[in-house]
C-alpha cells in the first residue's frame, strides 16, 4: 500500500503535539528521582549512594504503577473515539480500585525491601540510610498509583497537559522541601536520606490530591460521569484492564529489575562506585522517558483510531511513532556521548564520581536505540 505523505506528516504532527506534554509528564515523574540524587550528591558520596540505592528500589514501584495503569489511556481513548464518553466514569472507577489495591501492595513491598540489600551484599555503612529512605517513601505508594490512574484518564482523552503541570509543580515544591529536610534548614534536624524520602512522599500526595480535585472540578471532565456514585467493583472490567496493564508492567519490571539487581550488586563495591553507577543509570532513565512518553501517545492515537474503526489510521499512528522515536533517540544518544562530563557534574562535585560516571554515560549512549525499539510494537498492540 502506498503512503499518503500528507496524511503521514499530519499524523506525525498530531502524535508529536500529543506526546510533548506526555514526555514532559514522564520526565517530571522521574524528575523526583533526579532531584533526590542531585541534592544528595552535594551532601557527599555516602548520602548520594544511599539515596540513589533507595531510589532504584523505589523505581520498581514506579514502573509497576506506570505499566499497570497504561491500560487506562487506550481504554478511555476507545470510548472517547466511539462517542461513549458517558461510560468513561464507570470504567475509571474500576481503574481506581486497581490503583488503590496495587498502591497498598507496593507500599508494603517497599517497606519490607531492606532484605534485598543483604541478598545483594550492599555495604553495611549504607543500609541504615537506605532503609530510612524506603520507610519514608513507602507511604506514598497509594498516591503514586492513583496519580498514574488520573494521568491515564486525562491522557486517554488527549488532554496530557494537566499531568505535566502537576508534575512540574511537584518538582518546584520538592527541590526546596528536600533541601530543607535533608540539610536541616529552618529549624529542622539534618535528616539526610530519610529527609529525601519524606519530602518526596509529601510531594507525591500533594500532586495526587491536586490532580484529583482538578479532574472533579474542571468542565472538560463533566460529561464523563466521574462524580456519580462510585461503581461497585466489576471483576470482568477489572480483569480486562489487568489483561492489558499487567503484561506492560511485567515488561517494564523485568527490564528495570535487571538494572536494579545490577545496581544493588554494585553496592558491594563501595560508595564511589555505587554513586557513579547510579548517576549514569539516572540519566539513562531520564532518556528512556522520552520513548516511553511517545509510546503512550501512540497508544492514544491507535486507541482513538480503533474506536473510529479506522484501520488506516492505526497504520499511520504506528508509522509516526517509529519516525519520532528514531529521531529522539538519536538526539538523546548524541547528548550522552558528547556531553558525558558536564552531565555527570550536575549530579555531584566529587571528582572521582564524575570521572567514573562519565565513562558509564558513554556506554549508556550506545544503549538508547535498543531500549526504545522494544516499546514500539507493544504500544501499537496495546492501543
Amino acid at each position: 500500500m502506498s503512503i499518503d505523505r500528507t496524511r503521514a506528516r499530519r499524523e506525525v504532527g498530531a502524535t508529536f503535539r500529543l506526546a510533548l506534554p506526555m514526555i514532559a509528564a514522564q520526565l517530571s515523574a522521574i524528575g523526583t528521582n533526579v532531584v533526590d540524587a542531585v541534592l544528595a550528591g552535594h551532601q557527599g558520596a555516602h548520602t548520594q549512594a544511599s539515596v540513589v540505592t533507595g531510589v532504584n528500589i523505589w523505581a520498581l514501584a514506579i514502573v509497576t504503577g506506570i505499566g499497570t495503569m497504561m491500560a487506562v489511556p487506550p481504554t478511555v481513548a476507545q470510548l472517547d473515539g466511539a462517542g461513549r464518553r458517558g461510560e468513561v466514569g464507570a470504567t475509571f472507577h474500576q481503574a481506581l480500585y486497581i490503583a488503590w489495591g496495587l498502591g497498598l501492595l507496593l507500599g508494603i513491598a517497599v517497606w519490607h525491601a531492606s532484605p534485598l540489600m543483604t541478598v545483594f551484599g550492599v555495604v553495611e555503612s549504607m543500609r541504615a540510610d537506605v532503609t530510612a529512605f524506603l520507610h519514608a517513601i513507602a507511604f506514598a505508594a497509594p498516591a503514586l498509583t492513583t496519580y498514574f490512574a488520573l494521568r491515564g484518564l486525562s491522557e486517554g482523552l488527549s488532554m496530557p497537559r494537566p499531568s505535566m503541570y502537576f508534575s512540574f509543580g511537584g518538582l518546584v515544591i520538592l527541590a526546596p522541601l528536600g533541601y530543607v529536610l535533608m540539610y536541616g534548614k529552618l529549624g529542622f534536624p539534618v535528616m539526610g536520606a530519610r529527609g529525601s524520602g519524606i519530602a518526596t512522599a509529601i510531594v507525591l500526595w500533594l500532586e495526587m490530591i491536586g490532580f484529583g480535585i482538578y479532574v472533579l472540578k474542571h468542565r472538560n471532565y463533566r460529561d464523563l460521569n466521574l462524580r456519580q456514585r462510585m461503581a461497585r467493583p466489576d471483576m470482568k472490567q477489572i480483569r480486562q484492564l489487568l489483561n492489558v496493564g499487567v503484561p506492560m508492567a511485567v515488561t517494564l519490571l523485568m527490564e528495570a529489575g535487571l538494572f536494579v539487581a545490577v545496581a544493588l550488586l554494585i553496592g558491594r563495591l563501595g560508595e564511589t562506585v555505587t554513586a557513579s553507577h547510579h548517576v549514569a543509570l539516572n540519566v539513562a532513565s531520564v532518556a528512556f522517558m522520552i520513548p516511553l512518553g511517545l509510546s503512550m501517545a501512540i497508544t492514544v492515537r491507535v486507541g482513538n483510531a480503533v474506536g473510529r474503526r479506522d484501520a488506516l489510521g492505526v497504520r499511520y499512528a504506528g508509522l509516526s511513532g517509529i519516525s519520532l522515536v528514531l529521531v529522539t533517540q538519536f538526539l538523546s544518544s548524541g547528548a550522552m556521548l558528547l556531553f558525558a562530563m558536564p552531565i555527570a557534574s550536575l549530579y555531584t562535585n566529587d571528582p572521582a564520581v564524575i570521572a567514573m560516571a562519565s565513562q558509564l554515560l558513554i556506554l549508556a549512549g550506545f544503549f538508547q536505540f535498543s531500549a526504545a525499539s522494544r516499546w514500539l510494537p507493544t504500544a501499537r498492540c496495546v492501543g
